[in-house]
């Protein structure tokens, strides 16, 4: 339960608080979900055992959840964690893993449009026009299997 709560704590400090953006995180997609996730064990001033924080986290749908095709959502890194090359590090476990569940099957992404580059440096391309959701730019992108 600590678990599920670090991780929504975090989606909601990043995707809500930081981003400024009213919106219903727990959207019914995470029971079909794959979750991946670092964890961190934050220890008090006095060294006592803390609170568990996300330093990274992302969810893998399958097909037929958010599109016709597999796709890779809510990526994020904490605040006290970015810099440090950890959201790069899981988002390859995430396209390792998504191959490993759903062979030779195909990748669509609503992805935040700053972070186009960084698709695109894992495989994606982007489909079709940037569009506004919740008030941040974003694109579609696809990532297809190449044999």
């Amino acid at each position: 339960m600590s678990q599920l709560y670090a991780i929504l704590s975090a989606r909601s400090e990043v995707f809500v608080v930081e981003q400024r953006c009213v919106y219903l995180d727990p959207d019914g997609k995470d029971a079909q979900a794959h979750h991946l996730f670092a964890m961190d064990d934050v220890s008090g001033a006095d060294g006592a055992q803390g609170r568990p924080q996300v330093a990274a986290y992302l969810r893998l749908l399958p097909p037929g959840v958010s599109y016709e095709e597999a796709s890779i959502g809510r990526v994020l890194t904490g605040t006290a964690y970015r810099g440090r090359g950890l959201g790069q590090e899981l988002l390859n476990r995430g396209l390792a893993q998504a191959n490993g569940f759903w062979p030779n099957a195909a990748l669509r992404i609503g992805a935040q449009a700053y972070l186009q580059k960084l698709y695109e440096s894992v495989g994606f391309a982007s489909v079709g026009e940037p569009y506004d959701e919740d008030g941040i730019p974003h694109i579609e992108m696809v990532r297809r299997v190449h044999h």
